[in-house]
């Protein structure tokens, strides 16, 4: 799986939260095609947070639709119990909450020992100091920049401090991780969420919703992330 994971820059995630589920692959390819570089996937479990979305089958068939990495965030409770079959379906990188993980120095190692890359999320009101322990284990950190659970919210902007402070931790560190942020990413928020250090973006409504043609959102996300 992690020769799928490109070289270090700047990542676009389309979120599939967002797409129109009755033309997935449809739309899964048409992302790969116009330069997305990952396929996130939320997964929730209406526990965690209300709804309920994706399970494993749904990570099979973008694996079949696309090459993409396939970036899968795990919102629920009790994570351990749902690894290992996200790993077998396809997923590349693996995110488990902070606030769900009762051990989540073991979690991420069993999600590594699967093969995937792990993740680590935490939800707006979460300290950055309760990563500190895990820097050295985790090749992604996802910053939610709105509360889980729901595509189309507003960014809360007193994320962008989280942001910085994280940015921070991991370059003192010598870490190489991705600093992810997930929630109210479009054209608007993306200069501070790039300045305060992210380098990996979630976008749902801001890809599926925009009132363009997806090729074009994804064209427009892609110029303002590389520049």
């Amino acid at each position: 799986m992690d020769q799928r994971i490109p070289m270090k820059k700047r990542i676009l995630a389309p979120s599939i939260l967002s797409a129109d589920l009755g033309y997935l692959a449809d739309q899964v390819k048409r992302c790969e095609q116009a330069g997305a570089d990952w396929i996130h996937i939320d997964v929730m479990d209406g526990h965690f947070v209300p709804p309920i979305s994706y399970g494993p089958r749904i990570v099979e068939a973008c694996k079949r639709a696309s090459n993409l990495p396939l970036d899968v965030h795990l919102m629920v409770e009790n994570p351990d119990r749902q690894i290992e079959m996200f790993a077998k379906s396809g997923a590349d990188l693996i995110t488990v909450h902070q606030e769900a993980s009762s051990h989540l120095d073991r979690t991420l190692n069993v999600i590594k020992a699967l093969g995937a890359k792990s993740g680590v999320s935490i939800n707006p009101a979460t300290p950055a100091e309760t990563l500190s322990e895990v820097i050295d284990l985790v090749d992604l950190i996802l910053v939610m920049t709105v509360n889980p659970g729901f595509g189309g919210q507003k960014f809360i902007p007193s994320t962008l401090k989280k942001v910085s402070k994280i940015r921070t931790m991991l370059d003192l560190s010598g870490s190489l991780a991705w600093l992810e942020v997930d929630g109210g990413v479009g054209l608007e928020t993306l200069p501070a969420l790039i300045n305060a250090g992210a380098d990996a973006f979630v976008a749902g409504s801001s890809v599926f919703n925009a009132g363009v043609e997806m090729e074009k959102a994804i064209a427009n996300l892609k110029l303002a992330i590389s520049g």
